[in-house]
């Protein structure tokens, strides 16, 4: 769900991550709150767009005695910066904190300052999710330290009536046919569109090049965890490809996480959208903050270049500060059950890592008004057909964000080429990474 894109001051954070384990003592509190009827408040921190607030509700409602105090950070790059902070400070996590797989592989370097959820019945629950996704949240020692919400195949949002003054297809199976192949051909038909209507394809590069390196069996890392980036072939590629697409005219080199609020979703400004499910709840909010409604036109069709992929999904993990740690899990496991991850995907369309909701949103088919009618979750459960996430090391989020962020902005903005930005990207590695 949700791929932070602002994260001033993280590299310093992370920098700090492999002396943690060993100077912080966990300070923990007292455990109970699970079964007692003692008043207690629950604290959560979650970030970008979960759909909890009902939720929390009927929680409040079935739980009389507990209290939920829900903080949402605007971005996961904040919520990375914030939870580290308070990590390296030893104090100030929330009794819940949300984990953005894009950074779990440097929250792993810290692990044991989060409970153990093997302790609170997590493994009773194990066969709920898909298995890479409870893999996941697993560290070396095998201790378990996040219930995993959402995950994040990947269709593609388009605005149909783009696409009709381009004179392409609107109909979504058409899309779909239209759109099916590798990047190349994705790219191909953008330059098509820009070639009618003077216009551009997408947003702008830093979402589509992120979409195109989860796709890879291995990105920026290997599995091994080696550093994946300066003598990639299969990356190097990828980035000209793109690169060959912005030259066109592809990109309107928009920032990301902010479309001219909103009003580019509305304007005409681009035609597409890489969207995993959480992105849904995006567009929709964006298109709404620029004036418009479902009569702009955006859909979603079935369909991404290149095949399966997966952007985003997060954990809720239970600190070792937590002064409640038994009612603070109870709490995280209940929004994690399948019943209420369908919920969840209801409010934000974040698509749900449990078997059991994951079948029954294929299942339903409900069409979304707002996406022209499209069944957003039966199309999410297709495109999570051969989803694996790949291994994020703990640098991760850092090279996305601040090794290529730069350059592909620099790019978009036709202030460099292909090899200029590239070699950018080698340089930021250098310095950022090592």
């Amino acid at each position: 769900m949700r791929l932070s894109r602002r994260t001033a001051g993280a590299g310093a954070a992370l920098a700090t991550t492999a002396s943690l384990a060993l100077v912080l003592s966990g300070c923990a509190g007292d455990a109970g709150g699970g079964d007692s009827d003692e008043p207690i408040t629950l604290t959560i921190t979650t970030f970008g767009t979960f759909g909890y607030d009902d939720l929390y509700k009927q929680y409040e409602d079935e739980h009389p005695n507990i209290t939920i105090e829900a903080t949402n950070i605007d971005t996961g790059g904040n919520a990375r910066t914030d939870a580290f902070t308070k990590i390296a400070a030893g104090s100030g996590l929330s009794d819940i904190v949300a984990i953005e797989e894009g950074w779990l592989g440097a929250i792993m370097e810290v692990s044991d300052q989060f409970e153990d959820l093997r302790d609170y019945g997590i493994e009773d629950r194990k066969g709920d999710w898909v298995d890479w996704k409870y893999a996941q949240a697993t560290d070396p020692d095998g201790r378990v330290i996040g219930y995993g919400t959402d995950i994040g195949p990947e269709g593609i949002c388009y605005n149909g009536a783009a696409f009709a003054a381009g004179g392409l297809p609107t109909d979504r199976a058409e899309v779909a046919s239209l759109l099916e192949g590798d990047w190349a051909h994705f790219f191909e038909v953008g330059q098509q569109y820009h070639d009618a209507t003077g216009k551009a394809w997408f947003d702008h590069s830093g979402f589509v090049w992120n979409a195109m390196v989860n796709q890879l069996d291995e990105g920026y890392y290997t599995k091994s965890g080696e550093v994946n980036v300066e003598d990639n072939a299969e990356l190097k590629a990828r980035f000209d490809l793109l690169a060959g697409a912005v030259a066109g005219g592809q990109s309107a080199a928009q920032a990301a996480w902010d479309w001219n609020g909103g009003k580019s979703f509305v304007d005409g400004t681009f035609a597409t959208f890489v969207c995993p499910g959480w992105m849904l709840g995006v567009v929709q909010g964006n298109v709404e903050a620029g004036g418009g409604d479902a009569s702009t036109g955006w859909d979603f069709a079935d369909v991404f270049p290149g095949g399966a992929a997966n952007w985003g999904g997060a954990f809720l993990s239970v600190p070792t500060t937590s002064e409640h740690k038994e009612a603070a899990a109870a709490l995280a496991s209940w929004l994690t059950e399948p019943d209420q991850q369908v919920a969840q995907f209801t409010a934000a369309g974040t698509f749900p890592s449990t078997i059991a909701a994951q079948e029954k949103l294929a299942a339903d088919a409900t069409p979304n008004a707002f996406f022209q009618g499209a069944p957003a979750g039966a199309i999410l459960a297709e495109r999570a057909q051969g989803v694996v996430a790949q291994f994020k090391g703990p640098d991760d989020s850092l090279i996305q964000e601040n090794v290529f962020g730069p350059p592909l902005q620099a790019l978009d903005r036709g202030e460099t080429d292909a090899a200029g930005a590239w070699q950018q990207a080698i340089d930021l590695l250098h310095e950022l990474v090592g």
